[in-house]
């Protein structure tokens, strides 16, 4: 997956790209407002239709997926909207900044990092505030390596007149999400963790749901208008408000079809299994997993408490150094306390492999008792 001069990418995205969507970029530019490109727009989008698994209006944004957090929020709230937001990590806590900038109060419901949001204080709290405009969930908080019970919190949402906004930019194309089925009103993933593409994409789908409060809503955006996204898909040929990166539409195009090739419920049990071969090995090597519980654990990141002893930044730099192999360090306050691999997008056993083996050799070579093999036996287990 990767050249000798290069590291392997094991970090929570960007992912290392294929050979095949690398070429594509290569190609020259086209006119973004000529048919061909509608043709790629429309194939683009209703293949990623098939991701989200919805019916539902889906946009192409030329930005990161912080930009379609921002698209998610400014279509719909004014100044002083009240929005549930539930925080659990570094990404979730972003939503609420947001949220603030945007004039909208946000209703905080805060957990604790490396546990999961509570359906039940969640539905308790729907209950008791009035006026909650909409609720923001982050499905993956990849800061924490925590997943959560999004098709539950979804049922609970479905019940008020809230819309349920979720962020699936690290887990979308990797983990199942079934946007329709869950009730998700505004959904939101980016380019670069599962679906292997460079930085620079993101992408929004929006219910009717959402476009009734979307349509009464003094918006304050420019470049992320969603009705303006909408008039220009209907144009013929469709197109975009603004220039989009032509490049990455290449890729995405070929990203997709990847991803429909291998058969979407195929890539979410290669995710499940890379994800349970990553923690079989980390518990064979006598570490911990941060997330309070295995049943929260993510399918596309695993974070790791650093043991004792070892320094966070000798650890990730031996793994990097000595064996090419590069993996993540903790954000905010968990600098320093934990390690995050991410096995997501066009990862396989190989470099599961790999990446174990670098950790136990790095380990051993700090001085960390640990059983050299016993890592990489478990994960080999679970692939087997």
């Amino acid at each position: 997956m990767h050249g000798s001069d290069e590291d392997l990418l094991m970090i929570p995205g960007p992912t290392f790209i294929p050979n095949s969507t690398l070429r594509v970029m290569s190609r020259q530019m086209i006119s973004h407002r000529g048919k061909k490109f509608g043709e790629i727009l429309t194939e683009c989008t209703e293949n990623l239709k098939k991701v989200f698994r919805t019916k539902n209006d889906l946009f192409i944004l030329t930005s990161s997926g912080t930009g379609a957090m921002e698209a998610a929020i400014s279509n719909i709230v004014e100044p002083g909207d009240k929005v549930l937001c539930t925080t659990f990590g570094k990404f979730s806590e972003r939503f609420k900044l947001i949220v603030k900038a945007f004039g909208g109060v946000p209703i905080d419901l805060t957990f604790e990092w490396g546990d999961a949001p509570d359906p039940v204080l969640i539905e308790e709290t729907l209950e008791k505030e009035e006026n909650i405009k909409a609720i923001t969930i982050t499905h993956n908080e990849t800061s924490t390596g925590v997943r959560i019970p999004l098709d539950e919190i979804g049922k609970i949402v479905k019940k008020h007149d809230t819309l349920l906004i979720a962020d699936t930019i690290s887990s979308m194309g990797g983990d199942y999400i079934p946007v329709d089925d869950w009730k998700i009103d505004i959904c939101i993933s980016g380019s670069q963790k599962c679906f292997s593409l460079p930085p620079g994409l993101a992408f929004i789908s929006v219910s009717e749901k959402a476009w009734n409060v979307i349509n009464r809503t003094k918006r304050r955006a420019f470049y992320f208008d969603l009705p303006a996204y909408l008039e220009s898909y209907k144009k013929d040929p469709p197109e975009l408000p603004y220039t989009p990166a032509l490049t990455f539409f290449y890729a995405l195009q070929n990203s997709l079809k990847l991803l429909l090739e291998e058969g979407l419920d195929s890539v979410v049990s290669r995710h499940e299994k890379l994800a349970q071969a990553t923690r079989e090995a980390i518990k064979a090597l006598e570490l911990e997993l941060f997330p309070k519980r295995e049943d929260i654990c993510s399918v596309t990141v695993t974070a790791v408490q650093t043991p004792n002893g070892v320094s966070d930044k000798e650890l990730r730099g031996s793994m990097q150094k000595d064996y090419g192999v590069l993996i993540s360090g903790g954000q905010g306050k968990l600098k320093g306390k934990i390690f995050r691999i991410g096995h997501m997008g066009q990862a396989t056993d190989k470099e599961i492999l790999t990446t174990i083996y670098a950790l136990e050799k790095s380990l051993k070579k700090l001085d960390h008792r640990i059983e050299l093999g016993a890592g990489i036996e478990a994960a080999i287990k679970v692939f087997t």
